[in-house]
């Protein structure tokens, strides 16, 4: 079975300045995405997807393609993942006539990976034939059955979910209320025809692993940087 990393890296942002090639405790905060692919024993090709040539040449020393590189249009602010990878297998199958069965998403912002986590997701959606992707998610630690919309400031505000069977959910204990998840960046695997065919990233059918939300960084800011690299120190992550 084909199954291809992508690692999607914008060389522009906002938060933090050039963060993808940010030293994290001593090597580009990307390279950790091209390592955790590489530790994969499942995962049969890495590529990145860029518009930058400092990214690509970095992504290129520590071992991952780069065949080709991102379209402007495509690596805006506003750009989502769909057109990022629908562009990154066209061009492969048109270029190549290369067409994975299987596409794992590795963001190099979310650089916190437990050591074999990869390859116990891609074993999990291989078992399940049905389902067309799998995603991180994370117990999330504030309940949205307690949270609000604003419509406008001169309107009365009104709770952002209801709950069958239960009045004024946002009055109840929190231990009452049904267990909430959060989804992260870690990773996503989906199957490849989810993307080309059906248009979507992740299909209607998701699969789930669950991970501590110590786990759940996401880098956008300084702090953020630091805290990953503190994790990683610290925890059986993937690293240097």
């Amino acid at each position: 079975m084909e199954i291809l990393a992508i690692i999607p890296a914008r060389g522009g942002s906002k938060g933090l300045p050039r963060k993808n090639v940010l030293p994290l405790l001593g090597h580009p905060l990307i390279a950790y995405s091209v390592l955790a692919a590489q530790e994969s024993k499942l995962v049969t090709r890495i590529i990145t997807s860029t518009d930058d040539d400092e990214i690509a040449t970095v992504c290129k020393q520590y071992g991952a393609e780069v065949p080709f590189m991102r379209p402007a249009a495509i690596a805006e602010d506003w750009s989502v993942d769909l057109e990022v990878f629908t562009h990154a297998l066209q061009w492969l199958k048109d270029n190549e006539g290369y067409v994975p069965d299987m596409v794992i998403q590795l963001r190099p912002t979310s650089p916190v990976r437990l050591t074999g986590l990869i390859d116990v997701c891609i074993q999990k959606l291989m078992d399940n034939p049905e389902a067309d992707s799998l995603r991180i998610i994370t117990p999330t630690p504030i309940t949205p059955y307690k949270m609000w919309v604003v419509p406008d400031e001169a309107k009365p505000m009104k709770p952002l979910l209801s709950l069958d069977g239960v009045d004024e959910p946002f009055n109840q204990l929190r231990q009452t209320l049904p267990k909430v998840y959060w989804q992260i960046g870690t990773l996503d695997v989906i199957r490849t025809n989810v993307i080309t065919e059906q248009k979507r990233m992740s299909g209607t059918i998701i699969l789930h692993h669950i991970v501590d939300n110590t786990l759940a960084v996401d880098i956008d800011d300084i702090d953020s940087f630091d805290k990953a690299a503190e994790v990683i120190s610290k925890g059986d992550c993937i690293k240097f």
